[in-house]
Parts: structure tokens; C-alpha cells; sequence
């Protein structure tokens, strides 16, 4: 059985790196005003800074279409007896249940959706397992095994420097729980159950990077080795720093710099810094 992987735009993986290991995309989409914008496309997180400072405001946001997904489907049909789609958490995005739609109406290939219920590289992560075992010959479920296993171990901690943007597009839970204040401290937020919720309030932007750095390490003193990713939101100086001292402390991590790309930006704001992992074996 010869299996495809798709997952969306919101992985923010490299196009060298989906083309050298035969991991499809859908895009989300950022719209400007009357202008829609297909992520990783038309527009990438450079343009979409520049964009934002120039405008003043940001962008709104939307899922593929269902028609952009079972176009896909369908292509992929052709070649393929199977596809394991990957996408960003079901409880900040309808894209999971669009493709759950699209896969139902596409009967020439067996469609098998995850929900990563994170986003960013930690999506990444699952595309790029799921791509080696299928190129490696794994059967569907075999893969969906492998991803839910992975699932087990994976984290991720993310601060703001602005919570507005998250209030504003729904896309937190929790919120009263900071309420007043607000100016004063730097959110450390983090996935349950599918959706963002606030982990800890801290007071300054240095001591939440501090505490998510203190919560990789409490983890990884388990033992084993890890995949982790340090992202940002145009903040690239920043991020490398902090990953080339996470290298330097930990020889059993391996560590990948990414960023958030327009569509989790525009939820975020500039200046967001995240730190995601699983253990590897």
C-alpha cells in the first residue's frame, strides 16, 4: 500500500524539506482587507511583518476550503492508495473537520485525518515521522500508531507579549483568569485538550523564556533523547541564542529553529517565543 502525507501550511515546514521528503501541504490563508493570501504561498512571515507594520493592523484568518482539500484528495488518488493528513488542533482551527469532510467525500482513497492538537513545528514533527514511515513502506496504521505514541511526550510552552490578539480571535481559553494587569506580565501559555490556556503569568519577558526553558529541562532529566523546536515570532536573533544554549546544556536534544508564519502570528503577535518537544526514543 502506497500512503501520501498531507498536513497544512501552519507546520511551517521548509518547501525543500516537504518536497525532499513527499509531504503535501494545504495552505490556511491570512486575508488584508479585500485580499486573501494563501500562507507559505503568496505570502511568508516576512511579508507578513512587513505587511502588518505597514497596514497597522492584522490581518483575519481562514481555513482551506473544502475544495482545495478534496482537489487534493483527488490528485493524490491517482497515485496513492492512502493519505495521512496532519493538522494544526481542532480546537483553535475547523481545518482538521474540513479535511474529515473532504476525505468522506473523496471515495478513491483511503483519507485518515490526525488531529496534532498543537501547531507550528510540533505539527511538523508528526508530518515528518508520518513521511518516513510511509516512504519506508509503514501501513496506515502502523503510522497513526506511531503518531499517537509520539503524542504521549509532546510539549510545547509559548509566551505573548500581547494577549489582545488571542482575545480578540477567540482563540483562548481561560482568559479571566488574567484579567487586570495585563500590561504588567508576559503569559506563558500552552495547549490542553486542543485548546490555548493560560499556564503562568510572569512579570517580565526574560523570566517566562527562563520557566519555559526550566520545564524542557525537568523533562528531559527523565532521560532519553529529544526533538525540540525553538520558534518565534520575528524574533530570529533571539531564538538562535536560545537554541545554541540549549545545545550547548543538553547533548540528547536536537534542535530546530522555526517561526510562527502568518496565520499563528496574526493570533500571537510579533515578539511571541515558543518551545516545543517530544522524546524521540
Amino acid at each position: 500500500m502506497k500512503t501520501a502525507v498531507i498536513t497544512d501550511s501552519t507546520a511551517y515546514l521548509p518547501r525543500d524539506i516537504r518536497k525532499a521528503k513527499h509531504i503535501h501541504m494545504v495552505p490556511l490563508n491570512v486575508i488584508f482587507g479585500e485580499e486573501s493570501y494563501q500562507e507559505e504561498i503568496d505570502i511568508n512571515a516576512d511579508d507578513f511583518f512587513d505587511m502588518v507594520k505597514e497596514g497597522g493592523t492584522l490581518p483575519k484568518t481562514s481555513q482551506p476550503s473544502i475544495g482545495i482539500m478534496t482537489k487534493k484528495l483527488e490528485e493524490l488518488a491517482e497515485d496513492y492508495d492512502a493519505v495521512i493528513s496532519i493538522h494544526l488542533s481542532s480546537g483553535i482551527s475547523g481545518t482538521y473537520q474540513a479535511m474529515v469532510t473532504a476525505g468522506e467525500m473523496v471515495e478513491e482513497i483511503d483519507v485518515l485525518v490526525f488531529d496534532s492538537e498543537i501547531s507550528c513545528y510540533m505539527q511538523g514533527f508528526y508530518a515528518l515521522e508520518a513521511a518516513e514511515l510511509a516512504n519506508n513502506g509503514s501501513t496506515p496504521d502502523q503510522i497513526i500508531s506511531r503518531l499517537n505514541e509520539m503524542k504521549k511526550s509532546m510539549n510545547a510552552y509559548f509566551m505573548v507579549d500581547d494577549l489582545s490578539h488571542l482575545q480578540r480571535g477567540g482563540r483562548l481559553n481561560g482568559a479571566q483568569a488574567f484579567v487586570g494587569s495585563l500590561l504588567q506580565v508576559k503569559p506563558v501559555l500552552h495547549f490542553v485538550d486542543t485548546k490555548i490556556v493560560p499556564f503562568e503569568k510572569i512579570r517580565t519577558r526574560k523570566k517566562a523564556i527562563k520557566r519555559i526553558l526550566s520545564l524542557f529541562e525537568e523533562t528531559i532529566e527523565e532521560g532519553g533523547t529529544y526533538k525540540a523546536c525553538l520558534i518565534h515570532a520575528n524574533r530570529p536573533q533571539e531564538a538562535a541564542e536560545l537554541k545554541k544554549e540549549l545545545e550547548d546544556r543538553h547533548d540528547n536534544v536536537e534542535v530546530v529553529l522555526s517561526y510562527f508564519g502568518p496565520v499563528i502570528a496574526t493570533h500571537l503577535g510579533e515578539g511571541a517565543i515558543g518551545l516545543g518537544w517530544y522524546r524521540h526514543s
